[in-house]
This record gives structure tokens, sequence and C-alpha cells, in this order.
């Protein structure tokens, strides 16, 4: 059951906080959950403290622009204007490779009516990550044409060659102009209930996704056990054959079952990586032997609610997921695979 008051959103907050301590290797992403937390129980000097304490550990984060920009719209939302727009200028200016901060950065100003500044941060990000229309758009950079034309639509701009692309892109079942389109905003004051009923259908269409989301914190992760570690597995734990009869089987089942549970309607699919250790590790914490099979899906399970899943699909032209080197379009995402 999601958290729903601020102090379920606290007592979250400080379970992801004594897991973080447990498991320090997956530090980041945990303490980036427990931050989250924090600011939807308006506890947000608590929230930037963990923000400063990632940006100032020792190795430094593996994400820095993506903590700074969260730390900014933060800030921004508890009084701290100035700092936060300093933040946003130097992220601007270091023109981060991830979506998700250009995307934070862009949405805060548009938060706070800075829809010029908005707008022209999405400019920037879409040409930054995607050298051309034309070209394959990895899923995290998709929400940033989604943004943008949103923001464009407010201003009143007319459609360029970016926005015909988030229309291609968009799914939902309201075309994405209609989603976008100001005079929405009247509507919410109407007194007319069949208007008021045509903007609840809207807005379910546009939250949908969102919703689910939110109802599923962390991927479902199929379990990837790289060559090696297969190797090892197996010879301490010999009952575990069936499951895994060689590597190349077991590399073909994962792409397999991602595309099924792709094709049932699963969103936030993910692959998590073994290793012989953390699995004689969790299965201790268990109280049960490796050789359990029906162990396996829950230590999967349990890498993802710690941060640890590599979201699937890549890109076609990325590097596939399995460590080859081949890209993702000429290894396992063939079609015949």
């Amino acid at each position: 059951m999601r958290p729903d008051t601020p102090a379920d959103h606290i007592t979250e907050a400080e379970r992801l906080l004594r897991t973080a301590a447990q498991y320090p290797e997956d530090r980041e992403p945990l303490l980036l959950q427990a931050a989250a937390h924090l600011e939807l129980a308006d506890a947000r000097a608590r929230a930037t403290t963990l923000y400063d304490d990632l940006l100032a550990a020792t190795p430094p984060p593996e994400n820095p622009h993506l903590i700074k920009a969260l730390k900014a719209a933060n800030l921004w939302e508890y009084g701290h204007e100035a700092e936060a727009r300093a933040i946003i200028d130097g992220l601007r200016a270091a023109s981060p490779s991830d979506a998700a901060a250009w995307e934070i950065i862009a949405e805060t100003l548009e938060t706070h009516d800075e829809l010029e500044s908005s707008e022209a941060t999405f400019s920037t990000a879409v040409t930054t990550l995607l050298p051309s229309p034309d070209d394959e758009v990895p899923y995290p950079s998709q929400s940033l044409l989604m943004g943008r034309h949103r923001v464009r639509r407010l201003l009143g701009l007319p459609h360029d060659d970016w926005d015909v692309l988030a229309d291609r892109l968009h799914r939902g079942a309201v075309p994405l102009d209609e989603l976008h389109d100001p005079k929405r905003l009247w509507s919410l004051g109407s007194s007319d209930p069949a208007e008021l009923q045509a903007e609840i259908a809207r807005l379910r269409s546009e939250l949908g996704s969102y919703r689910t989301a939110l109802s599923r914190p962390f991927p479902v992760a199929v379990l990837l056990w790289p060559a090696g570690e297969l190797d090892e597995l197996l010879a301490a734990y010999p009952e575990l054959e069936s499951e895994y009869p060689t590597h190349a089987a077991h590399l073909t089942d994962i792409e397999a079952s991602l595309r099924e549970l792709s094709a049932a309607g699963t969103p936030n699919l993910g692959i998590v990586q073994g290793t012989v250790p953390s699995y004689e590790a969790f299965a201790a914490s268990e109280s049960t032997s490796p050789a359990n099979a029906s162990l396996l899906p829950q230590y999967a399970t349990t890498l993802a609610a710690r941060g640890r899943a590599t979201p699937w699909p890549p890109a076609r032209t990325s590097p596939c997921w399995c460590g080859s080197e081949a890209a993702y379009g000429e290894c396992h995402g063939t079609a015949e695979v």
C-alpha cells in the first residue's frame, strides 16, 4: 500500500535510510527515494540535507546532475528561490547527458510560471540529447518531448518538427494537442457538469500511466547472471541446473520473458544482475538455502527495490543488456529472439 499521509511518508523515509545503512553500495538510489518521501511529507529541509550528503559523499555520486536538479526543485518549493536559480543556471551550463535532470529543472521553471525559460530549457535538452527528429528517441528522452510540447502550447507557439515527433510518440487515447490545450484550465472552473466530466476524462487519460508507475515504486525485474557468475552458481548449487541449462538459453529466456511481460501491458520493466556472494547473503537473510529455486525471483525483486535495475528495453542502437559489444537491435533485440 502506498504511503498517504505525511507520517506515512516519514516512516517510509526512515525505513529507506535504515536500508541504505545496511546496503551502503546502494546508498545513492535509496537516499534519493528517502528524500522524495521527505518532500511529500513537507520535511523539505531534511530532504535538502540528504541531497547535500549525497553530493558531498566520497566517492562522488554516480549522477550528481540529477541530485542537483532535485535539490533545486525542492529548495524553490520552500522559499529558497535564489539558491535554486543558481543551481539551475549551473546545470544548464553543464549540459548534462541525463534526460531526468533536464526535465526536473525545466518543470521546476514551468511550475513557477517561468514558461519562456522552461521552453528554452526543454529545447536545449532535446537538441543536446537528440541530434535530429529523425533519430530513434530513447525512452527517458520521450518525456522531454512531451514536456516541451506542453509548454509550447501554453505559450501559444506553432508546432515545429520536435512537436510533430512528440505527437507521433504519444500513445494516449486523447491527442496530445488536446491534453495540452490551455483552454482546459478554463474547464476546471466551469459549472457545466458536461464540461467538468469531459475534463475528468482527459485527466484520467493523462494521469493513467503515472498512477501505474506510482503503484510500482521499483521495476518488475528479471534476473541476469553473467557467464562467470552462472558457472560459479551452478558449480556450488547444481540443483539450479534445471533453471539454467546453458548461459545462452538463460539470455534467450530473459529477452523472451521481458517481451511477454511487455506484450501483456506490464510497464516499468528492468534487468538486475546477480552475483553469487550477494545471492548467498540474501539466502542467509531469508534463512534458506541458495539451492532453493523459489528464492531467485525474490532475490531479483530485492535487487530492484535497492535501485539496481537497468531499464528494459534499451534503444536499438545502444549496447545490448547481455553484455556483448553488439547493439541491442543486432543482438537480443532482433525480431527472431
